[in-house]
């Protein structure tokens, strides 16, 4: 049985820029947020009465010059997706807890943190939001695989590659729903996982990504992929909290982690 092994990436004085994302669910415990001793004494409440559960994005679709984000907060809960920059916007949930944002497209990915405020509360949402230039929505997961906004598909389908400075990698994409798969990285099987249910998988590689070409392939029902990815350590962003280039294969992005680290995330092409 293959032991999967999770990305684990050291900690660093985080800056600044990433203090303005800093995402998570900081200030909960896990029964949720914290209740008044005097008014639980007074009325008893229910363990998750007071848990706001956090605001997401279900998906990205491009509109003219910009992407049109589509998610689910608590309804009426005002929603904030703001840039390190400073740049913001505001919206607002419905009554059903639906909310839209238009986002401008740029000549780089953009990163934003998302979060939603109801009645002096704030929570942020898991992960930080990423537009790419050609209107994809994606994840960014510290410690984890990147998820692209993107329908399942009949045969596996790599979607991004995320690694850190000691070689722990995911690799994510998506798949026929439930099908199960294998990786192998230089002909080497180096984890297996299925597909949930909507499509998604997210594989941890069992041993280090060394630096060097790699050929990384992902089989299962429904067919393989194969690619070739050239691995370099991961470069600390020199201005904000991010350094993207484009390579032969798609955006690669180095992201600072609200630890500190730096995480890699190299997205595909739909063509690839």
């Amino acid at each position: 049985m293959i032991r999967i092994r999770k990305i684990g990436f050291k900690s660093a004085s985080a800056m600044a820029a990433v203090a303005v994302l800093a995402l998570g669910g900081c200030g909960r415990g896990e029964n949720g947020w914290r209740q008044d001793p005097a008014a639980a004494q007074s009325e008893p409440t229910p363990p998750q009465a007071d848990y706001l559960k956090p605001p997401r994005v279900i998906s990205a679709v491009r509109q003219g010059g910009g992407v049109a984000l589509a998610g689910e907060a608590t309804p009426l809960a005002s929603v904030r997706l703001g840039a390190p920059t400073g740049e913001a916007l505001l919206g607002k949930a419905d009554g059903a807890g639906r909310w839209r944002l238009v986002v401008p497209l740029a000549a780089e990915p953009r990163l934003y943190g998302l979060s939603m405020t109801l009645e002096g509360r704030t929570v942020q949402a898991q992960g930080y939001l990423m537009v790419t230039p050609n209107g994809r929505g994606v994840l960014l997961r510290a410690g984890g695989g990147a998820e692209v906004m993107a329908q399942a598909s009949s045969s596996p389908h790599i979607l991004a590659i995320d690694y850190d400075h000691s070689g722990g990698a995911v690799i994510s994409g998506v798949a026929a729903p439930g099908a199960g798969l294998g990786v192998r990285v230089d002909r080497t099987t180096r984890g297996e996982g299925k597909a949930d249910d909507a499509g998604r998988f997210t594989i941890s590689l069992s041993q280090p990504l060394e630096a060097g070409p790699r050929t990384i392939q992902v089989a299962g029902e429904g067919g393989e992929q194969q690619i070739v990815l050239d691995v370099t350590p991961p470069q600390p962003p020199t201005k904000g909290p991010v350094r993207s280039i484009q390579t032969a294969l798609g955006w690669r992005v180095d992201w600072m982690t609200p630890g500190g680290g730096v995480q890699t995330t190299q997205l595909l092409d739909a063509a690839q």
